[in-house]
């Protein structure tokens, strides 16, 4: 597992040699993300083990919820994250979604942009409505590389996806509940720009759809 194999390489470390954000979803502010919505949907805390955030979007088709770290600014986003080629980094998530084939939903690190299934420039996964299967995309300037149908969803599942570069090879090592899912090359990595954390949901029909985050979290060396 990504997670694991990365927190035993943490422990050799200072901790002034990384930058580790985790959040658990204990709570949930507004003004910690930058928010882009169609429709208006609702984004709570749930009563459920281990901290829960759960996003539901408004009923319409394309009605969506997409989060951005904003660094509790209450204003804009901040992009605190980058590729740096010899430093390590990591992203992951545990989430469900409540229909895996009628939805798009999209989970990494992105430039700030309001159609985060679209980005110009970006590392991180995504599923297209119409069918279940999740792919991993690198993007530079509208130029992108991606690795598709490595893993097939289901619905109301908690699923745990991962992406891990060791800052020496050649390719990202993605992850699906701790198993190996393959790999991405580096080719379109954006190593030119400062990213964010992005993680969001669309509706695929005119019918809500709702996504449920356990937690996220974003590793790299410094």
């Amino acid at each position: 597992m990504a997670a694991a194999f990365l927190n035993m390489i943490l422990a050799d470390r200072s901790k002034t040699s990384y930058h580790d954000f985790f959040d658990d979803f204990d709570n949930y502010t507004a003004g910690d993300w930058t928010i882009t919505e169609t429709g208006t949907g609702t984004r709570a805390v749930q009563n459920e083990r281990n901290g829960v955030l759960k996003i539901t979007n408004a009923a319409a088709d394309d009605d969506a919820n997409f989060l951005q770290w904003s660094g509790n600014t209450n204003a804009s986003t901040v992009e605190t994250f980058k590729y740096e080629a010899g430093k390590f980094l990591y992203f992951g998530m545990r989430f469900k979604i409540s229909d895996a084939t009628h939805s798009d939903f999209v989970f990494g690190l992105q430039i700030t942009d309001t159609t985060p299934l679209a980005v110009t420039d970006g590392i991180y996964f995504r599923k297209d409505d119409g069918d279940a299967y999740l792919d991993f995309v690198v993007v530079k300037d509208s130029t992108a590389t991606t690795s598709t149908a490595i893993a097939t969803l289901a619905a109301n599942t908690y699923t745990v996806v991962e992406a891990y570069y060791d800052g020496s090879t050649s390719k990202i090592q993605l992850y699906v509940n701790g198993v190996s899912a393959g790999s991405s090359v580096l080719t379109n990595v954006p190593d030119d720009e400062e990213l964010t954390l992005s993680f969001g949901v669309q509706n695929g029909e005119a019918a809500a759809k709702a996504l449920s985050v356990d937690w996220v979290r974003v590793v790299q060396g410094r």
